[in-house]
């Protein structure tokens, strides 16, 4: 923030710009794919423009030069004269991250100029003249007309926006001679007239040889909010002929067409007037710091909400549930604004795909599924790190190359899917492939080999396939730039432990591996099931809970040998709370099992009592305690007291572990 505690000019700058940057990639990826596409080469051409011209007024010149250089590269492809080839596009997207680095002030000259000398390589090469010696940064970006008829009206807001038509008309003026009409059809009465807003357009009529560039350049950064026709002279003289004569004008070229088509918004057609304070950026830290003091309010309420039943005060507890009710309403919008969807984070990954299909020299296609899916936005910074891990994983060791995919009878592209979906209070992102699979063998050996496992140990099949994320694990025969270090799974692992999520590993022998990773939708205020063991309390997320059931003293004494219970038909094994955090005190008469899951797996928790839902905080554990096992954090009740959060993922590994020695040792 400026001093004046308005928004820094060069920070908001930086953040436009790396959204223009961000579409215009996306863009210049698709067009591997549709190399043709017009309307996503005049996309990356506007995307360019616009960087370059807002590049320039806010002092980022060495931005704005080298931008420069891909814009005109474009401007020959969106005229015809240049083939949005393959390397022409690499090239771009090279220079994107140049671009990037110049945003942020990191000039490397010597860099700049290897890109531009490739560019120019790629221009004449792909021109079919590469003998001329064309220099992309001597060809014009635009043709140049002997005159324009330009018709704009603006936004009636723009004025209290800081947009000055006048000085629009002077920067008009500037560029040729210059007949401008304003236009008042739209003048309202003198009654109704709001002197805070603009109802008047403006035909103006500009005469010399100048660039159709240029005009668009005066209305760079009001373009997307305004209704704005530029036409050459020569069509208008032609058509106003034409219907003198009693004939209906003559069609325009599919050039002229699609010229007139680029001044008119950002999709080629006319845009008109659109709420200008529709959208509100707001800088993430101030979320984390309102969603700080929301969890805040839920606590105080709970207390509140204690007091007052505490209390025979009627009117105190009236005004206590009024109160519970407006805060649950505040944290449910709360956590809709922190919410984004998966399409932000999935988007990030054509790049990757398309730069790894290079590197490995492989067919490499990303599909996706899902991309609504909403998740917190903390959650989606965290994932970013894995998924890189995992889809760089899934290349290098999982699809084969495009001569061992056709003697397999595939395809020669192997493919790489993004899913997610919402699956209760988690959301499940699973990375498929279908490459050659896990050899579990190699995995086996290599565990054995440094010492994971013994040789005779046995394993279940999901225990052999998760050894792939202890640190300093790799089958990989030879180190590569991508992978055969052993680091990067381990990665995986942490992250996901980290935000109290799960992995599920699957795979199958030619076919392809699918990793799985369930995660909470958000880690700020979860839904609780609050019990009681002994005399302390604990907290389960709901989202984990399936159900509840009564065990007696007697069916407890009956099972003491092995911890299962008959659910519906099926054996689910059960673990005594009270035993895992040594409590010496004599369990209730009446306990009860609350039968939890992630995944597949099911396992049955035994807790004293439910004591009901509760809006849980969640709180960090601090640093001496991070590493104790089977908590996820803490929470404050309603009297002040603190209650630990259980980890339900590794409750559940720690009774399946259980049941298996067991099982094992009878």
């Amino acid at each position: 923030m400026s001093e004046q505690g308005l928004p820094d000019p060069t920070a908001t700058f930086r953040i436009e710009a790396a959204d223009v940057l961000n579409e215009v990639e996306q863009a210049l990826l698709d067009l591997t794919e549709r190399p043709g596409d017009r309307n996503l080469i005049d996309a990356v051409f506007r995307g360019l423009h616009t960087l370059k011209g807002s590049g320039a007024m806010f002092g980022f010149d060495a931005l704005a030069g080298f931008t420069h250089h891909c814009e005109s590269a474009f401007d020959q492809v969106r005229k015809g004269a240049v083939a949005a080839t393959p390397e022409l596009i690499s090239i771009v997207l090279n220079a994107q991250d140049r671009m990037r680095a110049l945003v942020d002030g990191n000039v490397d000259e010597e860099r700049q100029n290897a890109i531009i000398a490739q560019l120019t390589a790629a221009v004449e090469a792909a021109s079919g003249d590469a003998g001329d010696g064309v220099d992309i940064a001597d060809v014009p970006s635009l043709a140049q007309a002997e005159g324009w008829r330009v018709m704009f009206r603006l936004p009636p807001e723009c004025m209290a926006n800081g947009t000055n038509p006048l000085f629009l008309l002077d920067e008009l003026r500037d560029l040729g001679e210059c007949e401008i009409t304003a236009s008042t059809d739209k003048l309202p009465s003198l009654a109704e007239l709001d002197p805070r807003e603009c109802h008047i357009g403006w035909d103006v009529v500009l005469r010399g040889a100048i660039d159709k560039d240029d005009i668009e350049d005066v209305f760079i950064f009001v373009m997307d909010d305004m209704e704005l026709s530029i036409e050459p002279l020569a069509s208008q003289v032609t058509d106003d002929t034409a219907a003198e004569d009693g004939d209906p004008p003559a069609a325009p070229t599919p050039e002229e067409a699609g010229a007139s088509a680029q001044t008119t918004g950002t999709d080629g057609r006319t845009t008109s007037g659109k709420p200008a304070n529709d959208t509100l950026r707001v800088p993430a830290e101030r979320l984390d710091e309102l969603m700080d003091r929301v969890g805040q309010l839920v606590i105080a309420q709970s207390r509140l909400s204690q007091i007052a039943h505490s209390d025979v005060n009627l009117a105190l507890r009236s005004v206590s549930e009024e109160i519970e009710r407006l805060s649950g309403e505040l944290r449910d919008t709360m956590m809709v604004l922190r919410m984004v969807p998966v399409s932000t984070l999935f988007g990030r990954f054509r790049r990757l795909v398309h730069d790894l299909s290079q590197e490995t020299g492989k067919a490499i296609t990303l599909t996706t599924d899902g991309e609504g899916t909403e998740v917190d936005k903390t959650v989606i910074e965290r994932l970013f790190d894995p998924l890189v891990h995992i889809i760089r994983n899934s290349c290098d060791h999982g699809l084969e190359l495009p001569e061992e995919r056709i003697a397999a009878g595939k395809p020669e592209s192997g493919n790489v899917t993004l899913c997610a979906h919402q699956a209760g209070g988690e959301v499940v992102i699973t990375i498929r492939d279908d490459g050659r699979g896990i050899d579990r063998n190699r995995v086996r050996a290599k565990a054995e080999e440094n010492g994971l496992i013994k040789p005779d140990q046995v394993l279940s099949d999901q225990e052999l396939l998760q050894l792939i994320f202890h640190p300093g694990f790799s089958t990989a025969a030879k180190v590569s730039n991508l992978s055969g270090r052993g680091v990067g799974m381990d990665v995986v692992k942490r992250t996901i432990d980290s935000l109290r999520g799960t992995i599920e590993v699957a795979s199958e022998p030619g076919a392809g591996s699918t990793i799985a990773l369930r995660i909470p939708l958000t880690l700020a205020i979860i839904e609780g099931l609050l019990v009681r063991v002994s005399e302390e309390r604990y907290v389960i997320p709901l989202s984990s809970v399936e159900e509840c059931i009564e065990l007696s003293l007697e069916d407890d004494l009956r099972h003491r040998g092995r911890s299962l219970i008959s659910l519906r038909g099926a054996l689910v094994p059960f673990l005594r709370l009270r035993e895992l955090f040594a409590s010496t005190k004599k369990p209730d008469r009446f306990q009860k099992i609350i039968v939890v899951s992630t995944g597949s797996e099911r396992v049955g928790l035994v807790v004293d009592q439910i004591i009901g839902n509760h809006q849980t905080v969640i709180k960090s554990m601090s640093a001496f305690h991070r590493g104790v096992a089977s908590f996820a954090g803490a929470t404050i009740l309603g009297d002040g007291t603190v209650a630990l959060i259980l980890d339900v993922p590794q409750l559940v590994a720690l009774t399946q572990n259980r049941e298996e020695r067991l099982q094992a040792a009878g």
